[in-house]
């Protein structure tokens, strides 16, 4: 296994170990933690040294995504190589029937899948349901909870980035989080998200985790890499609300919840 250079998940260098937990879990371990018995990374001599430092072999875990992303005789044939991140991600976009464009970026791709899945949830709860939905994200414009009328408050929350953006990120990797691996995130230790836990944990977040378990993300070809890319997508949100310096505002509405 060796990692693939791959300018979608070189951000991962810059985040710290406790960041990475739950995508490194994700990984290696399956929903009763048992260890996945085709995952190499715990086998390599960076894991066994280093763990739990991620940071100190993040190059290692971002192989493995791309190793779990690609045909294993294709990666044996490469090399030990997986694919990139982006064929992962649009792999996972396909399984899903999730539209996007080519020339769209990674980001809006991944903001795309989190759209799909959080719109195939809304479309399994009751009228109530939405309105507590909507309520806990803060969506009280609407004269209707229809799964059209949250549909357009999701895509417009995305295009606007920010607060929002990353608060859906987070409930969505959250909840498909339980659904595909029996719990919830670690929260890596951050007490911004800790307090947030409140919601993920409380009637919202088994709303859309039980309307989740109705949509078919559960099954092998989704086991690893959509709760991996999910992870991905909501760690490259944060990395980029602290490069642009809005990740303490970002925490501190969090920390309103």
């Amino acid at each position: 296994m060796a990692y693939r250079n791959d300018t979608d998940l070189d951000f991962l260098g810059a985040m710290p170990s406790a960041d990475l937990d739950d995508l490194v879990d994700c990984l290696t371990k399956d929903k009763d933690g048992d260890a996945r018995w085709t995952e190499e990374l715990t086998g390599s001599e960076l894991y066994k040294k280093h763990h739990p430092d991620h940071n100190k072999y993040w190059q290692l875990v971002a192989a493995e995504l791309q190793c779990f992303g690609a045909n294993s005789l294709s990666t044996m044939l490469r090399g030990g190589k997986g694919v990139p991140y982006r064929e992962v991600l649009t792999d996972v976009c396909s399984k899903l029937s999730v539209k996007y464009n080519k020339d769209d970026s990674t980001l809006e791709i991944e903001n795309e899948l989190i759209s799909k899945i959080l719109n195939s949830a809304i479309e399994k709860m009751s009228k109530s349901e939405r309105a507590d939905f909507a309520s806990a994200i803060g969506v009280t414009n609407l004269k209707n909870f229809t799964p059209a009328a949250l549909a357009a408050a999701i895509q417009i929350a995305f295009k606007a980035g920010g607060f929002k953006s990353f608060q859906l990120t987070l409930i969505v990797a959250n909840a498909v989080s339980r659904a595909v691996l029996g719990r919830g995130l670690a929260f890596a230790g951050n007490a911004a998200l800790m307090r947030t836990a409140s919601l993920l944990a409380g009637p919202v977040g088994w709303i859309l985790t039980g309307a989740l378990a109705v949509v078919d993300i559960a099954g092998p070809a989704y086991r690893v890499t959509m709760p991996a890319v999910i992870q991905v997508a909501l760690l490259r949100k944060k990395y980029e609300a602290e490069r642009d310096e809005i990740l303490e505002d970002i925490e501190a509405e969090l920390g309103k919840i």
